[in-house]
């Protein structure tokens, strides 16, 4: 007999899942709405109602996309999970059909029909009912001939428990979510006893085929056992005839017997050997099996380059390769001393962090040539897939190791010099994060035993000197930066690019070009200009196709001119490289009000930019121009707010704010910035602007500034005090926050130039100005 009793309930929509009355059942929850119904029902009566989507790839569903009829179940335990999920166990208690929608917000909340009861099967007459027992009894012993359990082994059907017994298989038997849907929906005994039936039988007809596939599979398996002794008597017969020779799987184990690596990789590999000689050539696995082994015995286990011990030479190498990038010769020049002294020592793992251009690739092949190792360079740019890192598992169609274990195949040895090229251009995808693989490759404690997915056995990275190189450090994890020692390799001055290009990059391009010692002289001027009007670069690249261009045209007038030597000067650069294309702003002639000149970083180095202010007649209005970013505009209102909040002891009213409109633009309109550290120019140029005094034009400044008129540290510094310098400005207002890095620059950068150091715009104001206004006298 079934009651029909109304009640209003959360309904919690289910992706693939189905709850049955009389089934216990667990699931995991992170949608809002889904976690607001659990939550409004385990505050109240803890009953909820619980329905099958119709598509579980619906992340939020409408009321008609969820099936009408579910289950009143009960909440028995909320378990909270990491990422805002928690996992429901529930109880199911009786059938229910949604009647009408409530609302949907902040969750679906319906009206439902409970059945409290069963179908009932009055209506089935005895003989029917005789032989819906029989006949579910005929299926439930075809289940346990094949050895599958039934859930109510401990009884059996009979007329007087066939409802009790049905259900029980409704909830004991495994289904699919759309199967037990529609047990659910069943309106009668009738209907549901033969939905039943229907999938059991259709299930039964699956097992017993999968039970006919499996034995087919045995006695394939039993005829190779059958073609290996086969072979083995061949081969006796061979032997006899005087005719025997090494099968493929005896080469392999006469390899082994002088094969120099651990010892269970030796294991591994002769267990694999076993295996490759079991299944013979003819079996489609056996090439997975060769190329395995292939590639075990390539992998350098054992085998090590001598390292170079000459402390002079390797100093001599890194000083002849490179100009510069001092802080990374001496940790390679300190490694080397430490092998000496204690005849091992961990490998460095090293970042070079710095713009393009400057050198970290090619650095890492003079550190190779320096000790003396064999050079891989990996390219990780582009790099989404886990495997890349760690290889494929060896079943795999077309299976391979993973990168750092081919470096190693190919280098030959176990300790040569990896470079991970561009470690911060590394994606991630639905198929794993490579940055998680790179954690075990790159921490000196956990490496010794690195694991890739096709070696299947322990490989040794200790003694591998890797090296990573980055523009930026932003998108690397702190985890694995954690593991790297950084280095930052800074933008060249304008007398380093003049050396790497006097002692590197001619002789290079001469050689590339063909153009032999004493046909083409560049003279200093020149390379000055060019650096200064050709290229704007942080690093070398560009200046390097300037004199490539240059030798080129040389070429062509050594061929075709029949001249026998090209010398190049500032005066006739055009002629071989054209029109100039940058030029550099210089300090303004004279003093202006409400224009100051600010530091910016760029990628290719440290620029100038001026911040122009202007005050009108308005009403109040403050207006920024020059495609601002969202700090830079937040920047503009801190310093407008300090500059109101103290400029009345100057003699401005607040009513100058409010019949006066202010703007602020930065030329370069097309060019996006942002950032904080213009902070400092923007207030000083509305001082300017308000009180009408000029600022210096000598004078460049860089800082945060607050609402209190505080400076603080700003980055970029190096590139930034170099653009002054090229700009003509000797007067550089820092914070004085930034005291150490401005230390730490070369003498070279720091030489003709006034830096002085700001804690608060009272610091500033009066170096930036031509001269400070009295302050007014309070009125008595």
């Amino acid at each position: 007999m079934i009651n029909i009793i109304n009640k209003d309930v959360p309904v919690v929509p289910l992706r693939g899942l189905v709850v049955l009355p009389g089934q216990t059942q667990h699931f995991d929850a992170e949608r809002i709405k889904s976690l607001a119904a659990i939550e409004a029902a385990a505050v109240g009566d803890e009953i909820i109602f619980l329905a099958a989507q119709r598509d579980p790839a619906v992340d939020d569903p409408e009321p008609e996309e969820i099936y009408e009829y579910g289950t009143l179940a009960r909440i028995k335990q909320v378990i909270g999970l990491p990422q805002t999920q928690v996992r429901v166990t529930v109880e199911g208690l009786y059938k229910a059909r949604i009647t009408d929608v409530v609302s949907t917000s902040p969750y679906l909340f319906c009206s439902i029909e409970i059945y409290d009861g069963r179908p009932g099967s009055k209506d089935l007459s005895e003989d029917e009912r005789g032989a819906m027992v029989q006949a579910l009894q005929e299926i439930v012993d075809k289940y346990s001939m094949i050895g599958i359990r039934d859930p109510n082994s401990s009884t059996s059907v009979t007329m007087e428990n066939l409802e009790e017994y049905v259900d029980k298989l409704c909830t004991g038997v495994p289904m699919s979510w759309q199967q037990a849907q529609k047990l659910l929906e069943c309106g009668s005994f009738r209907d549901l006893y033969m939905e039943l039936v229907t999938f059991l039988n259709k299930e039964y007809n699956l097992v017993t085929l999968n039970i006919e596939i499996q034995r087919k599979v045995k006695e394939a398996m039993d005829k190779n056992q059958r073609e290996y002794v086969l072979r083995e008597q061949m081969k006796a017969i061979r032997q006899e005839l005087g005719e025997e020779h090494l099968t493929e799987a005896e080469e392999y184990e006469e390899r082994l017997k002088t094969f120099r690596a651990p010892a269970i990789v030796k294991e591994k590999l002769k267990k694999e050997i076993d295996r490759l000689r079991l299944l013979g050539n003819v079996s489609s696995e056996s090439s997975v099996y060769r190329n395995y082994i292939e590639t075990i015995f390539e992998i350098p286990w054992s085998r090590s380059s001598r390292e170079n011990k000459d402390l002079d030479q390797a100093e001599e190498v890194l000083r002849a390769d490179h100009y510069g990038l001092n802080k990374v010769k001496e940790r390679i020049l300190e490694y080397l001393s430490v092998r000496i002294l204690t005849g091992h020592g961990k490998s460095p793992i090293l970042c070079l962090v710095g713009p393009p251009g400057t050198g970290k690739t090619s650095i890492a092949k003079s550190i190779a040539r320096a000790t003396s190792r064999k050079y891989v360079r990996i390219s990780l740019g582009g790099l989404h897939d886990e495997a890349e890192i760690r290889g494929h598992r060896k079943t795999y169609i077309g299976a391979q190791p993973g990168r750092i274990a081919t470096a190693l195949q190919h280098a030959g040895v176990n300790n040569p010099v990896i470079l991970l090229d561009e470690i911060d251009k590394v994606g991630a995808d639905y198929r794993g994060d490579a940055y998680s693989a790179m954690l075990e490759v790159l921490d000196p404690e956990q490496n010794v035993n690195f694991r890739d997915n096709f070696l299947e056995v322990p490989l040794d990275l200790s003694k591998v000197l890797f090296i990573c190189t980055a523009n930026t450090l932003a998108p690397v994890p702190r985890p694995l930066l954690d593991r790297m020692e950084v280095i930052e390799v800074n933008t060249y001055t304008e007398n380093e690019k003049l050396h790497i290009a006097r002692e590197h990059l001619i002789a290079k391009q001469m050689e590339t070009n063909g153009i032999k010692k004493g046909q083409l002289v560049i003279t200093d001027k020149a390379i000055e200009e060019i650096i200064l009007s050709y290229t704007r670069e942080s690093g070398v690249r560009e200046l390097e196709r300037q004199i490539g261009e240059i030798c080129r045209k040389t070429a062509r007038k050594i061929i075709q001119g029949g001249k026998k030597r090209v010398r190049v000067t500032e005066k006739n650069l055009e002629e071989y490289l054209g029109k100039a294309k940058f030029s550099y702003d210089k300090k303004n002639e004279k003093n202006e009000i409400g224009i100051v000149r600010g530091l910016a970083w760029t990628s290719v180095g440290g620029e100038t930019l001026s911040v122009e202010v202007n005050v009108l007649p308005g009403k109040g209005n403050f207006e920024l121009t020059g495609q601002l970013g969202d700090v830079m505009k937040e920047s503009a209102h801190a310093g407008i707010s300090y500059i109101r909040s103290m400029i009345s002891k100057y003699g401005v009213g607040k009513e100058f704010f409010e019949k006066n409109d202010m703007h602020i633009h930065i030329p370069e309109g097309a060019v996006p910035k942002d950032g904080p550290s213009a902070g400092v120019t923007m207030a000083t140029a509305m001082f300017s602007a308000i009180l009408g005094i000029p600022v210096r034009a000598d004078v460049a400044m860089t800082g945060e500034i607050t609402l209190r008129g505080r400076v603080l540290p700003i980055g970029g510094l190096r590139e930034k005090i170099i653009a002054a310098k090229v700009a003509g400005i000797n007067t550089v207002i820092v914070p004085e926050k930034n005291r150490p890095d401005i230390e730490e620059l070369d003498a070279e950068i720091r030489e003709g130039m006034k830096i002085i150091y700001a804690g608060t715009m009272a610091d500033i104001l009066p170096i930036a100005l031509e001269h400070m206004p009295e302050e007014a006298q309070p009125a008595k």
